[in-house]
């Protein structure tokens, strides 16, 4: 049995603000990172959580190149993908031809927590964590019985019982942990915690990647003893790429 995903709540990567994974069933690890716009054969030395914080990875589109990169492995029958990066969703792409995908994006505020699952392309359902009564996809009741059954939500589907079961309305940890395990039952879905510790996992580029100017800043930076960036995922870094400009670019 692994670790399953009830853990998650309130997680993030060595970002320190995100957690964001998407799960498919049916493919493997490389097809994922394909689905999930990554060229294949183009992956960097695995590499930890931790060791992920050196890339410099853009967290808002607008204030970068839109570099993202993903860590993937494969954990009770499910690929994943931890993404790195501005918010991305692939579920449509992930899905296609019958895999079944899951996209987790936690979020420390609001909009809350999304969990969703698709097949063949398009969203089933889903709904946001302590936001149950809210359901989404093409059939968003799908999972009405397991929430009855997890004394999250009412036959109704619209009354919350969480203190039916001895559970306070603002414990939001133990109702996001209630929601989660919706999914893992349900589902079967686990991502193993030394994935966010010591695992080192494949790590493919799928956003600003090639970048045109790869060859250009890389000479430069090996000229002026600079971090070498890497030739293999082909990001040019945000802190390099301004380091760059301000040594070439005559305003400055």
């Amino acid at each position: 049995m692994g670790d399953g995903i009830q853990w998650l709540v309130g997680v993030t990567t060595s970002s320190g603000w995100m957690l964001d994974v998407h799960f498919a069933r049916g493919i493997g690890v490389e097809e994922l990172a394909r689905r999930m716009g990554a060229t294949l054969g183009a992956t960097a030395e695995p590499m930890t959580d931790a060791e992920m914080d050196g890339l410099d990875i853009d967290a808002y589109p607008d204030r970068g190149p839109g570099s993202a990169v993903i860590r993937v492995g494969e954990d009770a029958g499910w690929a994943f993908a931890l993404t790195y990066g501005p918010y991305i969703e692939r579920l449509a792409e992930v899905s296609q031809d019958g895999v079944e995908a899951v996209h987790y994006h936690y979020n420390s505020e609001h909009p809350p927590t999304i969990v969703l699952y698709a097949r063949d392309g398009r969203t089933v359902c889903g709904f946001g964590l302590c936001e149950e009564r809210h359901r989404y996809g093409h059939e968003p009741d799908l999972l009405l019985p397991d929430l009855v059954a997890a004394g999250i939500l009412r036959p109704d589907g619209e009354t919350y019982r969480a203190a039916d079961i001895g559970i306070g309305i603002d414990d939001y940890y133990a109702r996001k942990r209630l929601g989660l395990a919706v999914f893992e039952d349900r589902f079967g879905l686990s991502l193993p915690r030394s994935a966010l510790a010591e695992d080192p996992l494949p790590v493919y580029a799928i956003m600003g990647s090639p970048a045109p100017d790869f060859e250009e800043i890389s000479a430069w930076a090996a000229a002026n003893e600079q971090p070498l960036p890497d030739p293999h995922l082909r990001l040019i870094p945000a802190s390099l790429r301004n380091d760059y400009e301000r040594a070439t670019d005559p305003q400055w």
